[in-house]
């Protein structure tokens, strides 16, 4: 099989236990913030809370702050998690070229909000893949050779089609079915992820069926 990535194994089904939840270690993220590092306020527009940045976001240096606003991922507490989530779309959306580069430094924050099999931290963390692989020219494929820190978590969660909201159609409504989420993330991993992103991740996930060759 070319264009795999060295070191990587087949994932088989998961174990019992593989769901439950481990707890989040302290993020730096929340010291940073509680300390007053971080150049951002609480705003409000007309669609509810949003950030204020104190400084023009394209002159922040992203290998100091994305890995710090990455690591916020693992937070469910308000507003931690609304400053971490926001901070990196707002980051995402304005970063450009400056994405590319800090791709290994977020690898840890990302193994490590989806290994606490929090629910409510792996779907932030999903829709957050979803729009890293989008912004900016080669990020797709920059994260090809960390599928084997990302995607185990999304295997073992796969399967799992049950929403964590009021009902079915709340569920869809948020997008916050983790098994659908997953699915949809995995397919911005082929489509952005270059030629060798599906060989890849059917290496990793044996089930997994194309969704841009079919």
């Amino acid at each position: 099989m070319s264009g795999i990535i060295k070191g990587t194994t087949k994932l088989g089904p998961g174990k019992a236990g593989a769901k439950l939840q481990r707890p989040a270690e302290p993020t730096q993220f929340r010291r940073f913030y509680e300390r007053g590092d971080f150049p951002i306020a609480l705003g409000c527009d007309s669609t509810g809370n949003t950030i204020t940045w104190k400084v023009d976001i394209e002159k922040l240096d992203y290998h100091h702050y994305l890995p710090l606003f990455f690591d916020g991922l693992c937070e469910t507490t308000h507003p931690y998690d609304f400053f971490a989530q926001r901070g990196i779309r707002d980051m995402l959306k304005n970063g450009g070229s400056k994405i590319l580069p800090v791709i290994p430094q977020l690898i840890i924050p990302i193994k490590n909000a989806l290994n606490t099999r929090d629910p409510r931290i792996v779907q932030a963390t999903l829709k957050v893949l979803q729009e890293l692989v989008k912004s900016a020219p080669m990020v797709g494929e920059a994260l090809v050779p960390y599928y084997r820190q990302i995607l185990p978590v999304m295997n073992i969660f796969r399967s799992n089609n049950k929403n964590s909201g009021d009902g079915i159609d709340y569920s869809q409504q948020k997008r916050i079915n983790i098994g659908e989420l997953i699915e949809e993330t995995l397919e911005a991993f082929e489509k952005h992820g270059g030629p060798d992103a599906f060989i890849n991740i059917k290496y990793m996930i044996p089930t997994w069926e194309s969704a841009v060759l079919n």
